[in-house]
């Protein structure tokens, strides 16, 4: 809710103050906004003049826990509805009562798991671990889940990595969709999920042309299913002698196991799992059966483990890796439409020197084809002229307008070739209508997108 928005419905409650609906989207908007005060300043004295308006109380106990007045809300919060339950949960939490809040998350999951949120039953199963002080060190309190063995308290005494989320990729928005639907949901909420008999993990495998961001999109997704992130490199696996390939391979999903829920990412997978037809050398084949054998999982559980792949040439992968149970969802990863293209071109431009009277929309609209790396690399472009035209003229020059249409003169998209490629496959070697997303898109694309 915008702030015009919201200004005009505080002045209509202040000539209605009586409205309980109303007030109750005013104060659910206060918690979405972060403007706990403002939100408080809008609860009456006493709510107990509304005793039937539950809705009224809920979104009352929501804003007081997020204003850090846990008590007060659990004044508020009536019943033993799963949604009542599962807030006062959050609200014991907040006061550090984690044995009364583990009751009533547990009573509200059990009668509604869609209500699951691991986050919260992560805080709320926590143990100390102290590790004693020596040769003068201080001594270190290490909070960590109860399942998690000692080598796991020292791994988190060092710092990973940031995780990355879709937050922080520009476009692939009904991708996204798609990921958070198939992928990231039954990481969230396992539960539910059980309850339906889907297991959580499984292959998917992303193909499209270089530079597209299948690596970005692997990392966001692991960082949206707050699980460990395992990079899988060729090199990881392949090994001069015989069976070693193999048995790194197994070592590695063994790890994955171990450390559940877990996302490995294998890019360029084709060198991993190609054709066996393609191919003379036992060794390649048995190095793909092996493969295939972890990810049928038949003599260990692979529940948790989800397996992403990237590749640019999906027609070399051998046709095994794609029946259901191993990779069983195909997602293209196409070039970023002309929306897109923009909100990449803005996001690549923050903190550096930029004049106002750059075109963006004109800049999107003339980069069709272009992958996110032809864009970061159009940008670089237009900074080497900016930082160019600063030297000569001994001070400092934004990049403008001017620079981006010297650099669009020097900048190709690499696109092209692939999707030529991709189209002739699509046409001519579409088994099981698997290519069908290539075509939709070079229909589209070819309309100006």
């Amino acid at each position: 809710m915008d702030d015009s928005t919201f200004d005009q419905l505080e002045a209509a409650l202040l000539a209605a103050p009586g409205n309980v609906a109303l007030l109750t989207l005013l104060l659910d908007a206060s918690v979405e906004r972060s403007e706990y005060e403002r939100g408080l300043g809008l609860l009456p004295a006493d709510l107990e003049q509304w005793r039937d308006a539950q809705a009224l109380k809920m979104a009352a106990a929501r804003l007081c826990i997020a204003a850090s007045q846990a008590q007060r809300a659990l004044g508020l919060i009536e019943g033993n509805e799963p949604a009542a339950r599962m807030l006062r949960a959050r609200a014991f939490a907040a006061l550090e009562q984690m044995k009364e809040a583990q009751v009533e998350y547990r009573a509200a999951v059990d009668a509604n798991p869609a209500l699951e949120d691991m986050a919260l039953w992560r805080r709320l199963n926590v143990s100390v671990t102290d590790f004693s002080a020596a040769q003068g060190r201080p001594r270190l309190r290490v909070i960590s889940n109860d399942n998690t063995d000692q080598t796991e308290v020292r791994r988190l005494l060092v710092p990973e990595k940031e995780a990355l989320s879709f937050d922080d990729i520009g476009g692939l928005d009904e991708l996204k969709k798609t990921i958070h639907k198939k992928i990231i949901l039954p990481y969230q909420k396992p539960g539910l999920f059980q309850r339906f008999r889907k297991r959580v993990g499984g292959g998917v495998l992303l193909y499209g042309p270089p530079g597209c961001g299948k690596t970005m999109l692997a990392r966001a997704t692991a960082g949206e299913c707050k699980a460990t992130f395992f990079n899988v490199a060729i090199s990881d696996v392949l090994d001069m002698y015989i069976g070693e390939s193999e048995r790194k391979l197994h070592a590695l999903f063994e790890q994955a196991r171990t450390q559940a829920p877990a996302v490995m990412f294998f890019d360029e997978v084709e060198a991993l799992g190609g054709k066996r037809s393609n191919t003379r050398d036992s060794t390649s084949s048995k190095l793909v059966s092996q493969f295939l054998s972890e990810m049928d999982g038949f003599t260990k559980d692979n529940h948790g483990v989800l397996i992403l792949a990237a590749t640019n040439v999906p027609w070399s992968v051998d046709s095994a890796f794609r029946r259901p149970g191993r990779f069983d969802r195909v997602l293209f990863v196409p070039p970023p439409d002309r929306p897109a293209r923009e909100a990449m071109l803005k996001l690549m431009m923050e903190g550096r020197p930029t004049a106002e009277d750059i075109d963006f929309a004109f800049l999107a609209k003339n980069t069709s084809g272009f992958s996110g790396a032809d864009l970061g690399e159009l940008v670089e472009t237009a900074a080497d002229e900016a930082i160019e035209e600063s030297i000569s003229g001994a001070s400092e020059q934004p990049i403008c307008d001017r620079h981006f249409k010297q650099a669009l003169k020097e900048v190709r998209a690499t696109t092209l070739e692939w999707l030529t490629t991709a189209r002739n496959y699509a046409r001519y070697a579409n088994e099981g209508n698997q290519y069908d997303e290539v075509l939709a898109f070079l229909d589209k694309h070819g309309k100006g997108r």
